[in-house]
Order: structure tokens, then C-alpha cells, then sequence
């Protein structure tokens, strides 16, 4: 017989088989047995209380043995000499599309426009110490796409979409720990993804596949609405059939291209802000209300949200003992991300904190069509490059000073590397930004205590949340709406956020294709 329990644990005893054994024993369930085991499925922080708890949700398994569970196994087979699909972008959706493909026995054949996940390190560093931006391998573009550097958070909503565990199961497969499996909010870090990457194309190439690096696709080769092929930057032509469109959010050129040869796309909304910094000390404090954190818990973090003159206010991708880091993926524009180590243990949480932009807040600046919300958030990272100065370095204000409209005579210490500049950020954001933040914060140190803080430092530009274009496809059979063959996936496309989801349209996309 098996039954699911849940108990709740001091954070240190939660490190201690023998006590969940003992605490498993004290439950209702075990009454009458005569042996049993357990497994934990599910592990999650409580933290309402003054005294934090762990919660486990626990298989106990009485008067029988626990189950031997097979290894995973991601179904792969040599594909060399198989169809072959071609996949435009090596990131998440790119590469787990990939996957899918040789698992149905196709050739998968990606076309990365930038460089392998190793190679593209000395273009970070670049970014980081000299403000210099390779416009084809920065922190957006290159194997693994932006979530190889910017934290490998893989908790994800998108349930009704696909299979989470089985992303999970294939990530723990190529490297990650064991943990992303039960853990409530699955991290695996910026430090560990590289090898996780690398394991993944070395499996693909095994199997026959084929990735290119540094080739970018500038053109796509139509006959009577239907892909006939491909062709790039290097003066390469790719005969096709089945493309898989998985560019990510920040592919500007490609969402161009789609509308110079009157493939259908379409504006949308989505999120433009901030992203804020805090020292960790002050997240740990709020959330877990204790003067110094538990050695056994996390590093805290937070999600909060408001309605503000119409807009949503929300706080995305936080990073806590995390780092702000430069995502611009073109010269004269300034755009921040951030990222942790698997530990989380830099000094610092930040956040991107982001207001909610439609047509009617494009309109305003004079921008209409399809490319609307693109022309607008280029608009807002190439003011906050003037407002930095140069070099990347970027705008930046102490959070209530930012709400009183006061210039920051100084800033506190912040991980953005390139630097920063004082200025009035109400001067760099459009009104329809700065107005429901400033309002927001207020709202939201009344939420948390401690976040209300000058301690708390504003960055701009927190732009790239989530595409400004969705793609439009076929609702069940997922190829474009227009086009036949073309496969709109992922972030770029407008349908995922994120690495887990990200993966999962990959994998949903791959599955239409025979």
C-alpha cells in the first residue's frame, strides 16, 4: 500500500534522514505495518510563520518494498541518414525540439547564430569589462540561447502544456543534480548550465544530427506559401521542408525579416521596467523573519504584483544572492538580466520589476503596426545608453529617491559590472513606466517589510521579458498560420516564457512534424 503524507520540518532537520524516518513513523499512516520506506516526491519552503518550516510531501510505501524505477530513458537513435528538419536557434526550445526530432527518428539540423556555450564566455567578459557587444554572441544569442546565462530558474506554470517532469527527468539525464526532481521551485545555476548545454549537442551530434554555429539565417525561401529552404550570412542555402522557428525574444532581425516578406506577425503586449537590487540580508530578514537566515534555508526570495493606473506591476526572474548582468545584443542600447550561481551566495537580490505595455502606450510615441512594441522598446534601451553615459554603463537611482522624483547623490554598491550613472530615471522611462512603478514600490514595501528602502538600487533597462511579436500558428497542429512547413516556437514566437517552457513548446513542435 502506498500513501502520500506531508510533513513539516525545522530547516536543519529537514537535512536529517533520521528525523523525517522519525517523523514519517509519528504520522496516522503507520499504524498496524510491519515495515516500510519512503521517498520524498516534493520540497518546498513555508516561510508564513516566524519560524520557517520545510514541507515534504512523502511516498510511504508500507509492507512493500519501494519500486526500482528504471533509468530514464530519452528514446534516442542514430538519425544520420534520416529526414532532416531544420531548427533556427540553439537555445532551450531549439535543442529540446532537437531531442524530440531524433526520438521520432528525423535529423534535427540547427542553425545558431552565435557560438558554442565555451566560446561565447570571452564575448561576456568583453561585455562586462570593456562595455563592448558582439551583436551575434552576447548574453541573448548562442548555444543555449539567454538562459544559459542568466540563472537556470526552471520553475514554470505551463503544467497544461506538456510534461515538466519529463524536462526535468532529460536536464537531470545531461548533469543537473538530482534536487530540480522534488525541489518546489527547481534551480540549476549559470555556473553548471554550460556543461548541461554541452552534453546536450554532443548527444545530438552522436545521433546524427548536425548544429552550426555562427551561421545566421538571413533569409527564408518560400514557393506558393510553403519552405523550400534557407539562407544565411555566410552565403550558405539549406533545401527545407520543416523549419522550426526558435530565435528567442531578442531575435529584432528576424522578427523584421518575417514582416519585410509579408509573413504574417503580430504586436503584443508585454513587460519593460527595472531591475532592482537589494542586499540579501534584506530579503532574508523580510521573508524569513530572523536577523541572520538559517544556514539550512535558501537564500530568500520574492514575487510581488500591483494594479497601477491601469497597468500591471510585477516583479520576474528573481535572482536571489544573484548578479545583474548586461543582456544588450546590439552597440547603443542598454539592457539588464540577472543570474545566480547554483549556491546563491553573492551579497545581492535583484529582480527585474516591469509594468505592463500595450498598442495604446506604443501609439503614444508615434509607433504602429506589427513592429510597434519592437520600435518601442528599442526606443527605451537606447535613451537609457545616452542616460549611462557610454560603455554600457547604466541608469541608475536609489529606490526612494526614484519615488520622490530626487537625484541619488550616491549609489549603494551594486554587482553590475560596467558601472552605473545617477540620474532621474523618471527622465529615462516614459511617464506610462514610471508612474505605476513609482506607485508600485510604495505598495510594495507596505506588502514586505524592509523592501522600501534606499538601501535598494533602480537599473535600467529590464527589457526583455518576453517577445514584443507573437507569431501566429495553428492552434493544434502548431504550424504558421500562413505558411506551411514554418513552425513558430518558444519565446521568439510568443508562446513560453522561460527555460522549462521554453523546452516543452520545443518538444510540442517537434512532435507535429513526421
Amino acid at each position: 500500500m502506498v500513501k502520500t503524507i506531508n510533513i513539516n520540518l525545522l530547516p536543519e532537520d529537514a537535512e536529517d534522514e533520521s528525523l523525517i524516518r522519525r517523523a514519517v513513523k509519528a504520522s496516522d499512516v503507520m499504524r498496524k505495518c510491519r515495515y516500510w520506506n519512503y521517498k520524498v516526491v516534493r520540497k518546498s519552503i513555508d516561510a508564513r510563520s516566524r519560524q520557517p518550516k520545510v514541507m515534504l510531501t512523502i511516498e510511504v510505501y508500507i509492507d512493500e518494498q519501494l519500486p526500482v524505477e528504471a533509468p530514464f530513458d530519452p528514446q534516442l537513435q542514430q538519425v544520420g541518414n534520416a529526414k532532416e528538419v531544420h531548427i533556427i536557434g540553439a537555445g532551450p526550445a531549439g535543442l529540446f525540439a532537437a531531442l524530440k526530432l531524433i526520438s521520432k527518428g528525423l535529423k534535427p539540423v540547427i542553425l545558431e547564430r552565435g557560438k558554442d556555450v565555451r566560446s561565447r564566455r570571452r564575448d561576456l567578459a568583453a561585455i562586462n569589462r570593456s562595455g563592448i557587444v558582439n551583436p551575434e554572441s552576447n548574453y541573448c544569442y548562442g548555444e543555449g540561447g539567454a538562459g544559459t546565462y542568466s540563472d537556470g530558474k526552471l520553475y514554470t506554470r505551463s503544467t497544461k502544456r506538456g510534461d515538466v517532469t519529463r524536462i526535468l527527468k532529460m536536464l537531470h539525464y545531461f548533469g543537473a543534480d538530482e534536487r530540480i526532481l522534488v525541489e518546489a521551485h527547481p534551480h540549476i545555476g549559470t555556473n553548471k548550465l554550460p556543461d548541461i548545454i554541452t552534453a546536450i549537442r554532443e548527444q545530438i551530434v552522436a545521433c546524427g544530427g548536425e548544429v552550426h554555429f555562427n551561421t545566421k539565417v538571413t533569409d527564408i525561401v518560400l514557393e506558393r506559401d510553403q519552405i523550400a529552404g534557407l539562407k544565411t550570412a555566410d552565403g550558405k542555402n539549406f533545401k527545407c521542408t520543416n523549419v522550426i522557428l526558435a530565435t528567442g525574444h531578442s531575435a529584432d532581425d528576424i522578427f523584421e525579416l518575417l514582416d519585410r516578406k509579408k509573413i504574417a506577425i503580430e504586436s503584443k503586449p508585454y513587460a519593460l521596467g527595472v531591475r532592482i537590487e537589494h542586499p540579501q540580508s534584506i530579503i532574508d530578514t523580510a521573508q524569513y523573519h530572523c536577523d541572520i537566515r538559517n544556514e539550512f534555508l535558501p537564500p530568500a526570495s520574492y514575487s510581488l504584483v500591483s494594479q497601477e493606473q491601469g497597468h500591471g506591476v510585477f516583479s520576474f526572474c528573481m535572482c536571489p544572492g544573484g548578479i545583474i548582468a548586461p543582456a544588450a545584443t546590439s552597440p547603443g542600447e542598454i539592457v539588464v538580466n540577472g543570474w545566480s550561481p547554483s549556491k546563491r551566495n553573492n551579497p545581492f537580490a535583484n529582480s527585474g520589476t516591469v509594468v505592463t505595455v500595450d498598442e495604446h502606450d506604443f501609439k503614444k510615441h508615434g509607433f504602429t503596426g506589427q513592429l510597434a512594441g519592437l520600435r518601442y522598446r528599442r526606443m527605451v534601451e537606447q535613451i537609457s545608453f545616452k542616460a549611462g553615459g557610454g560603455n554600457l554603463v547604466a541608469p541608475a537611482q536609489r529606490m526612494v529617491d526614484f519615488t520622490q522624483n530626487k537625484h541619488s547623490a550616491t549609489l549603494p554598491p551594486c554587482s553590475y559590472h560596467p558601472g552605473l550613472n545617477s540620474v532621474l530615471l523618471n527622465e529615462v522611462l516614459p511617464v506610462e513606466i514610471y508612474q505605476p512603478l513609482q506607485k508600485a514600490l510604495v505598495a510594495f514595501g507596505g506588502k514586505m517589510r524592509g523592501y522600501f528602502t534606499n538601501e535598494a538600487i533602480l537599473v535600467a533597462t529590464e527589457s526583455r521579458t518576453s517577445s514584443p511579436v507573437r507569431i501566429p500558428r495553428d492552434k493544434d497542429k502548431l504550424h504558421h498560420t500562413q505558411i506551411k512547413g514554418l513552425y513558430p516556437c518558444a519565446e521568439g514566437a510568443g508562446y513560453a516564457g522561460g527555460i522549462v517552457s521554453a523546452a516543452i513548446d520545443g518538444e510540442r513542435c517537434a512532435e507535429m512534424i513526421s
